[in-house]
């Protein structure tokens, strides 16, 4: 299979021991571990917002610090704390997840007036938001219609892989569900999860713990005392 993402030993002091690891195309890959074991650190090498203290991170071949605007494009990340700007309407929002397919001038004109209304309601309809909330701050909205928002952003932006941080933490189950179902549409994701009982929706497994890379498997393989041991205490 083609590797769209490769980490190379790579470690980070005092979070990551040094690791390797390929995502291929497609997949859909399960992140597991106990708070604290190192998936956030994980993601933030894998999207390039965190350098490495040693060993290199490659995006389809290419070092990752060394991508462009556009080829970042196809890198998508949804944060915890989803990272919307609340002094912005919800078109503005989604739109800044197309900005590395279009210019400056584009970007500045988004901010003065929302762009491509159509392609933003598509999206919105996509993840079951109002068409009304189209110019409605994000700060008005609930935690449910926030994280939803960050959802269609991620589609506007069209990424070939999406990383994501917790994204049901929070959220109650039916609308944990339609999240899951929603990433698990993307072309591939990496999703950090504290809900081992959703694997069985994943290609694969990855668990850290204590900033080990301990287990990757295949999600039909494991068994309930590897979660077990995944999750117990030191």
């Amino acid at each position: 299979m083609n590797a769209v993402l490769e980490l190379t030993r790579v470690g980070v002091h005092g979070r990551l021991k040094p690791f390797s690891l390929r995502i291929n195309l497609g997949e859909r890959v399960c992140l597991l571990g106990r708070s604290g074991a190192g998936k956030s650190t994980l993601l933030s090498l894998a999207n390039g917002s965190l350098r490495p203290d040693q060993g290199a991170v490659h995006w389809d071949g290419t070092a990752i610090h060394r991508l462009s605007r556009q080829q970042r494009r196809a890198i998508g990340t949804l944060w915890q704390d989803l990272l919307l700007v609340d002094e912005l309407n919800v078109a503005r929002n989604i739109n800044a997840g197309a900005l590395g397919r279009h210019s400056l001038l584009w970007a500045l004109r988004n901010l003065l007036t929302p762009l491509a209304h159509g392609d933003c309601l598509a999206v919105m309809q996509q993840v079951g938001l109002e068409p009304e909330w189209l110019e409605t701050p994000v700060a008005q909205l609930s935690g449910g219609q926030r994280q939803r928002v960050a959802l269609a952003r991620l589609l506007r932006q069209q990424p070939s892989l999406v990383l994501a941080d917790e994204p049901l933490s929070a959220l109650d189950p039916r609308l944990s569900e339609q999240v899951l179902g929603q990433l698990l549409t993307m072309p591939g994701c990496v999703v950090s999860l504290h809900r081992p009982d959703l694997v069985r929706h994943f290609d694969r497994v990855l668990g850290l713990r204590d900033g080990h890379l301990v287990m990757d498997q295949a999600s039909d393989d494991l068994y309930p005392e590897d979660l077990q041991w995944l999750y117990q205490d030191v």
